[in-house]
C-alpha cells in the first residue's frame, strides 16, 4: 500500500518582537497556510473544551470571567508572579498546542505549510518531526525599540520580556534558514520570496522520494 507523503512542514519562529508575524503575512499572501502557536493556545481552552476544564482543575474557577472563558489577564498577573503556577499552567496547555498545529499540518493540502511558534527553541524536543526551520532575526536593540512601541511598556518591562526567552544565538543555532529582519520592507519581500521557491522545491523533492520508497 502506498504511504500518504506527510505535508513539508517549516516551524517559524523568532524572538518577540522581531518580526514573525510580518514574515508570516507576506508567506500567506503567496498561498500558504501559517497556523500560529498563539492561536492554538486560545484554541484549546475555549468555552467547553478539555484544556479549560483542565484548567480550572488546576487553579479554581476563579479563572473564569463571567461568560465562562479564561480570564487571560488574570491568569498572566498570577503566573508571572509564580514560577510553578505558570509550569502547571504550561503542562495544561503545552501538549494541546503541539496536538493541535500536529493535526493541522498533517491535513495542509498545500505543497507546504507553517508553525509559527514563538517559543520553539524552548521547546524544541516536541518538535523534531518538522521538516526545516526558520528564524526570523533582528538585533536586540531593534527589538527592544519595536517592543515598546508596539506594548506601549516601558524598556525595563520589554528588556524583561526580552531576557525571558531563549537567547538569539540558540534561535540561531536551531535554524536550516534564516531572515535578518532589519526593518526594510522590500528586503523582507525579497527574503520570504526566495525562500518560498526553495521551499517548494524542497517539498517537491519530498513527494519524489516518498513516491520513488513506494515504487521500490
Amino acid at each position: 500500500m502506498n504511504a500518504v507523503p506527510r505535508p513539508y512542514v517549516v516551524a517559524l519562529t523568532g524572538g518577540v518582537a522581531a518580526g514573525k508575524s510580518a514574515v508570516a503575512r507576506r508567506f500567506e499572501l503567496l498561498g500558504m497556510h501559517v497556523y500560529d502557536a498563539d492561536q492554538a493556545a486560545r484554541a484549546v481552552v475555549e468555552p467547553g473544551s478539555e484544556g479549560l476544564a483542565a484548567v480550572v482543575a488546576a487553579f479554581g474557577a476563579d479563572v473564569l470571567t463571567a461568560d465562562g472563558r479564561l480570564d487571560r489577564p488574570a491568569m498572566r498577573e498570577r503566573i508571572f508572579a509564580d514560577p510553578a503556577a505558570r509550569r502547571r499552567l504550561e503542562a495544561i496547555v503545552h501538549p494541546r498546542v503541539r496536538a493541535w498545529l500536529h493535526e493541522r499540518a498533517l491535513a495542509d493540502d498545500g505543497p507546504y505549510c507553517l508553525l509559527a511558534i514563538p517559543l520553539l527553541a524552548e521547546n524544541i524536543a516536541h518538535y523534531r518531526w518538522v521538516d526545516r526551520v526558520l528564524v526570523v532575526d533582528a538585533p536586540e536593540a531593534l527589538q527592544l525599540e519595536r517592543l515598546v512601541r508596539r506594548d506601549g511598556i516601558d524598556a525595563d518591562l520589554a528588556r524583561r520580556m526580552i531576557a525571558q526567552q531563549a537567547t538569539r544565538a540558540a534561535r540561531r543555532a536551531l535554524a536550516d534558514d534564516v531572515i535578518e529582519n532589519h526593518g526594510d520592507e522590500t528586503m523582507l519581500d525579497l527574503a520570504v520570496a526566495d525562500l518560498h521557491g526553495k521551499y517548494l522545491a524542497l517539498a517537491a523533492e519530498k513527494r519524489r522520494a516518498v513516491g520513488s520508497a513506494d515504487r521500490a
